[in-house]
């Protein structure tokens, strides 16, 4: 007898094994094994903190002002408590759920409704599990249903990592853009003196007769043109101070925006670290969102498994017991135990076909899970390929414009030497100022779109999700411009 009941639950227990999820095999990687262009050597982007990689003190600030308020991150960190509550929700369900019960019951019958014609009080009393129930996973289920749910609450965690590290680089890429915005906003009021002591000679020397009205319109209108440009700057830089305080989801404190304003120019600020791409495989493991997309994977062929297993019987065992008597006194008396034992077994004989049909919905499931998979390793494939071509692009591009700068600033100084000497005229002055304070411009612009460059690159190869890093910075830093 003892052998037959260490043969069933030996049976038992390997039933309770039994699984109908797929073996999983990653997709191939869907894409080039290398980037068109060479990503360096050193310490990966995931491995570098944000402290290290953002060394500017008031920009450390300002990312740590928006990690604690920012209201768009702290729902995605309220997602991810739901998804694990409902996780432990899902995984309950493995085991037995046990209900206490107490009560006493009083009847009073009164005398002409009773059977001996004398009014009747009863009372009854019980204490136990009032309901023992466990569903028996034999085939899986249950188990299933709770691997898609943990799944499910992996990817919400990799989808907050994944938030985090766009917050990051969202409020450095908007406060590199505002100090931009406040030095073109000073090119722009430089050239604006100018123009307008020019504006002030030009109309001194018409009144004395040597020079033409001409002259003097043509520098009304430079200076009108830079003071256009000056209210087009304060607009901005005004929006992006109000784009930084939404991301810090804070008012930002006083002494926070003083010591930003220190800071005058863009290419003042400490240069970023020239992170190595690293091969594309890695961005498996580094970039959370590619992690949350597999999770999602693994969650969608968990549930496959939890549809084969609906073919199959549900098995479950109810059962309630305790004490009962009709007096207090003897509740625990011998004798006076009581239970019930139910177990039920559920055969799917005829479904009209809907347990194929959930079958079928999970295996598309899986198919469009795989394809999310695929879409967001090609998606960083490419976030990751482009910055590369842009680093290699930015750097001689901005020497270039350096280069032009230096010239127009030679033009502008021979026109004006020419025009006062009586040589040539003012719209040469004119031409020469124009085009040096678009080469002024263009470069602050040309700047920012490098450090930015760097910014989605630090991001797209999944850095900043932790405050300090792991490795050293070993890598070569992007060259300052002069």
């Amino acid at each position: 007898m003892r052998n037959v009941k260490g043969t069933g639950a030996l049976v038992l227990g390997l039933l309770s094994g039994c699984s109908f999820i797929p073996a999983y095999h990653r997709p191939a990687l869907p894409v080039a094994n290398h980037y068109p262009v060479a990503g360096g050597s050193g310490t990966a982007a995931a491995d570098i903190g944000w402290k290290q990689f953002f060394s500017d003190p008031a920009l450390q600030q300002l990312i740590s002002l928006s990690l604690a308020n920012n209201r768009n991150l702290r729902m995605t960190t309220l997602t991810v408590e739901e998804a694990q509550a409902q996780y432990r929700v899902d995984r309950a369900g493995l085991f037995p759920s046990i209900e206490g019960n107490a009560y006493q019951n009083v009847v009073h019958t009164a005398a002409n409704l009773g059977s001996s014609g004398q009014a009747l009080t009863s009372h009854e009393y019980s204490l136990g599990a009032e309901t023992v129930s466990w569903e028996l996973d034999l085939f899986g289920k249950v188990r299933s249903e709770a691997d898609a749910a943990h799944q499910t609450y992996l990817s919400d965690v990799d989808t907050a990592v994944s938030a985090k590290l766009s917050l990051v680089a969202q409020v450095a890429s908007e406060y590199y853009a505002w100090l931009a915005d406040r030095e073109s906003l000073r090119i722009a009021q430089d050239t604006a003196k100018a123009d307008q002591k020019s504006l002030q000679l030009t109309q001194l020397e018409l009144s004395h007769g040597t020079t033409t009205a001409i002259a003097v319109a043509q520098a009304e209108t430079a200076y009108d043109t830079a003071a256009t440009d000056i209210g087009q700057y304060q607009r901005q830089v005004a929006q992006d101070m109000d784009e930084l305080v939404l991301l810090a989801g804070a008012p930002i404190p006083p002494e926070l925006i003083q010591q930003m304003q220190k800071v005058r120019k863009l290419s003042d600020e400490p240069p970023l670290p020239e992170v190595p791409a690293g091969l594309p495989s890695d961005l498996l493991i580094r970039r959370p969102d590619i992690r949350a997309a597999e999770h999602e994977l693994l969650a969608a062929n968990a549930n496959i498994g939890a549809a084969r297993a609906a073919f199959f019987p549900n098995i479950s065992l109810t059962a309630n017991g305790g004490q009962a008597s009709d007096a207090l006194n003897s509740l625990f008396s011998a004798g006076q135990s009581a239970w019930m034992f139910e177990p039920q077994i559920t055969l799917p004989i005829f479904t009209g076909g809907a347990n194929t049909a959930n079958l079928d919905i999970a295996q598309v499931e899986k198919k469009v899970q795989i394809a999310n998979y695929e879409e967001a390793i090609q998606s960083a494939f490419h976030d990751v390929s482009d910055a590369l071509n842009a680093r290699r692009t930015y750097a001689s591009q901005l020497k270039a414009e350096k280069d032009l700068i230096n010239a127009d600033e030679r033009y502008y100084h021979l026109a004006s030497m020419s025009f006062n000497a009586g040589i040539d005229n003012y719209l040469n002055v004119l031409t020469a100022q124009n085009a040096l304070l678009n080469a002024r411009l263009y470069f602050v612009s040309l700047l920012l779109a490098q450090q930015q460059n760097e910014i989605t690159l630090y991001k797209a190869l999944g850095g900043g999700w932790q405050e300090n890093g792991t490795g050293p910075l070993t890598t070569a830093t992007v060259a300052k411009p002069g």
